[in-house]
């Protein structure tokens, strides 16, 4: 016999546990289920440990130069990975663990632990026990595309989530991929000591990105010691001693690497083909993901999904917005909508890359016409003053009535500073505004007025 509740939420991601408390505070009787770890992608294999693996690198970096800055470090900089493992897995825990105790200490609360399975509309099995739910929510997230390559099944290989468990120092880490992921554990292990080759199919980094951040993000890298080996069509891999080597089919330079280890950075995929999403009728696209409206509701009456597993976005802020929007609407009378909202991300190699709204190529596919503006980092202060001066700001804006339609900031402290401009574009204000505003120096948000002033006519 089913027990029933009012809603189920299946996966504790970004937006499943928050949802539960709402509905839960609003006494509504609410079941959440869980197969793994709490906290989905971004506590436990994403955003917390990558990120803390990061600030252990860039430690590492900032003691190497050192002297730049007159301080005297005596001897060589050790890094002791097993000690940034454990520094990482510390942090992980107590995030993992706060997800537990905050959904299993919530009143109107039911924890199901185990794989949840649709075998009807509105039920679901996990393990043997049957739930019947009015509404239910699917949070259930991504994992590493592992991709049909030669070779591929008799060679070892890391993905994101393999890389948590590396306590010891690759000595040659090749990365297929050459996007977020790929970069950010690229730049990361270099600072740590590897020698890191990152390997791209495309003629450029982060293609989604205009080709001079591409560009720029590729100097940093190469600037710090690492080997990018882009226009790799013809991937493949295959065991070389105790190594690996991939084969590229570049238009340039060797056709092979050899390398200790392996990372596989060139996508995600949902959690999906083993929900049986079938029996409940929600449709999914060819590569998996949910299909959803602009309200994030499923084909299926009384379902929605959440997260990377709806395919509207693969950010953590993107899923917690997904839930933002459900919540309003089914419990706030609103009416908030997945086109609402500015895409915006970061990328977070070091100096960080912030995006929010259209890139240059997009707004000019827009065919309106533009006034584009740049300031280089090398003129900031602040930049100057911590020795940090890679990259440039950049503001792409409507010509006819002066609204920002994108920025595209590269360089020390570019994740916070672009979230001004986000300010502006949902505030729905003209970027002349930002003249008449007074910034705090010595700051990198201070020289706005002088990225709007160097704005002219798109050619």
């Amino acid at each position: 016999m089913a027990t029933t509740y009012d809603a189920i939420v299946i996966g504790t991601g970004q937006s499943g546990p928050p949802l539960a408390e709402r509905m839960a505070g609003a006494g509504m009787k609410v079941a959440v289920i869980e197969r793994h770890r709490f906290g989905g992608t971004c506590v436990n294999t994403g955003c917390i440990p990558t990120k803390t693996l990061v600030a252990s690198a860039r430690a590492a970096h900032v003691a190497r130069r050192a002297g730049d800055f007159g301080v005297r470090v005596g001897g060589r900089v050790a890094v002791d990975m097993k000690k940034v493992k454990a520094r990482k897995d510390a942090i992980v825990a107590r995030s993992n663990r706060g997800v537990a105790r905050w959904m299993r200490g919530t009143a109107n609360i039911t924890v199901y632990k185990g794989h949840a399975r649709f075998v009807g509309p509105k039920q679901v099995q996990v393990n043997g026990d049957m739930l019947e739910g009015d509404k239910i929510f699917i949070n259930v997230g991504g994992r590493a595309e592992v991709p049909d390559m030669p070779g591929l099944a008799d060679v070892p290989y890391l993905t994101n989530s393999g890389m948590m468990a590396v306590d010891f120092l690759p000595r040659h880490l090749v990365v297929i991929g050459g996007s977020y992921i790929g970069l950010e554990f690229g730049q990361m292990y270099r600072r740590f000591g590897s020698r890191v080759t990152i390997v791209e199919r495309g003629d450029r980094l982060i293609k989604r990105e205009d080709p001079e951040i591409s560009d720029a993000v590729r100097k940093i890298l190469e600037g710090e010691g690492i080997e990018v080996r882009l226009n790799a069509e013809c991937l493949s891999v295959a065991r070389r001693g105790r190594g690996v080597s991939v084969g590229l089919g570049c238009r340039r330079g060797p056709r092979a690497v050899a390398g200790s280890h392996l990372l596989l950075a060139v996508g995600r995929v949902p959690n999906t083909g083993d929900l049986g999403l079938d029996q409940a009728g929600v449709e999914t696209d060819k590569r998996g993901f949910i299909k959803v409206d602009d309200r994030l509701a499923t084909s299926a009456p009384g379902i929605w999904a959440l997260g990377d597993c709806n395919g509207r976005g693969a950010f953590t802020h993107t899923s917690y917005n997904d839930f933002e929007i459900i919540a309003a609407n089914l419990l706030d009378g609103g009416s908030r909508r997945v086109t609402d909202r500015i895409p915006t991300y970061a990328l977070y190699i070091d100096p960080p890359l912030g995006r929010a709204g259209m890139t240059e190529r997009e707004a000019r596919a827009t065919g309106r016409k533009l006034l584009v503006g740049r300031l280089d980092m090398a003129s900031v202060g602040r930049a100057r003053e911590r020795g940090e001066t890679a990259g440039f700001m950049k503001l792409v804006v409507d010509a006819e009535n002066g609204r920002v339609l994108g920025a595209g900031m590269l360089g020390i402290e570019a994740d916070e500073v672009v979230q001004s401009v986000l300010g502006l574009m949902y505030a729905d204000q003209p970027v002349s505004l930002i003249r008449r505003a007074m910034y705090v120096h010595p700051t990198v948000s201070e020289y706005l007025p002088s990225l709007v002033e160097t704005l002219k006519p798109a050619a």
